[in-house]
């Protein structure tokens, strides 16, 4: 099987020659972008190099699948927050959020046309011209919550989440549409699979009940506005054990996590299910990737496939000082195994 083949039989629950190695997170690398001549700032604003910096995770890494963009910040700057760059060393963060609780707001017709989503879009199409024969292309969106937490500030989403919930109905309406129809676009424009990153709706951050409540349901709103054929990635951080039926819930095809979740477990209730919903991840952003050497990154994989995880990738954004070597061992690790 070639990459692109290998993660979408994957991704379908169907049989595989090895376990498929990817990022459902943030793949930008300083020796990556060291290697393929493409950096930030520019690979968050321009198409060109998001897309070069993006291919070189399968032509140099080997990873089976490329996504893009690197930060989880466009739906909201197109929204009204405003966003401060990092320069080459970080990515974009929201620095003034666009709203306060109460004022009014409207999904804006011109919304694709605002801020750096047409050079997401353009990003898409280029990687599938350059790569999209031999991997999987992926886009990324943002999950309503986390839009919503990014136009108003995380602590007054928070408070309202819990005090009076139906005040940011408003918000996750806009939220839930921005990122469905960015969606939309980066499936026209070529990817094969698209990942909802809602990193704000981790039970970290909000109890199992407010997610139930205030998250999930838009979240499914979501996936169900989709094309019925759209291969998905939510991606949720922290230990979701408890909120795995309602993630599974939504609809999405595949579930990524990180390395804190009770794997087994989670497999046991996604078993319940009647279609086959493959749990990602099992390697550690932080003490492996960023802390680690290539002989730990083995350890995670092997621990990984062991617990059965059914796709291997990162739990969370890749550290950018993360090495190629390490990035590699994940690949020849699972290569190992079959």
């Amino acid at each position: 099987m070639n990459s692109r083949e290998r993660f979408l039989a994957a991704m379908r629950g169907e049989p595989t020659d090895r376990a498929s190695v990817f990022s459902a997170n943030q793949t930008g690398t300083y020796e990556l972008m060291d290697a393929t001549g493409a950096e930030w700032p520019e690979a968050h604003q321009k198409a060109e190099p998001m897309a070069k910096l993006a291919a070189g995770v399968h032509t140099i890494l080997g990873f089976d699948a490329v996504r893009v963009p690197y930060c989880q910040t466009f739906e909201s700057e197109a929204l009204g927050s405003l966003v401060k760059y990092a320069g080459r060393e970080g990515v974009p963060r929201i620095h003034e959020h666009g709203y306060k609780i109460g004022d009014p707001i409207s999904y804006p017709d011109d919304f694709l046309e605002r801020g750096r989503i047409p050079e997401l879009i353009k990003a898409v199409s280029l990687l599938k011209e350059q790569v999209g024969d031999s991997a999987a292309v992926g886009g990324n969106i943002v999950g309503p919550f986390s839009i919503a937490a990014n136009l108003l500030g995380i602590t007054d989403v928070l408070k309202a989440s819990f005090k009076k919930p139906e005040s940011l109905e408003p918000y996750l309406e806009v939220a839930e549409r921005a990122g469905t129809e960015l969606g939309k676009a980066l499936l026209e424009a070529g990817a094969d699979f698209l990942i909802i990153e809602d990193m704000m709706a981790s039970i970290d951050v909000i109890s199992p009940p407010i997610f139930e409540k205030v998250a999930q349901p838009w979240e499914k709103r979501q996936l169900d506005g989709l094309p019925s054929d759209t291969l998905t990635i939510i991606h949720i951080c922290g230990k979701v054990n408890p909120i795995t039926k309602l993630i599974a819930e939504t609809g999405a095809t595949a579930i990524s996590v990180e390395p804190t979740v009770d794997a087994p477990a989670m497999k046991a209730i996604l078993s319940e299910f009647d279609r086959p919903i493959p749990l990602i991840g099992g390697v550690d952003a932080v003490d492996t990737l960023f802390s680690g050497t290539a002989e730990t990154v083995k350890a995670d994989v092997e621990k990984a496939l062991a617990n059965g995880y059914d796709m291997i990738a990162p739990g969370c954004s890749i550290p950018p000082s993360a090495t190629n070597e390490m990035l590699k061992a994940m690949v020849q690790t699972a290569e190992e195994a079959a």
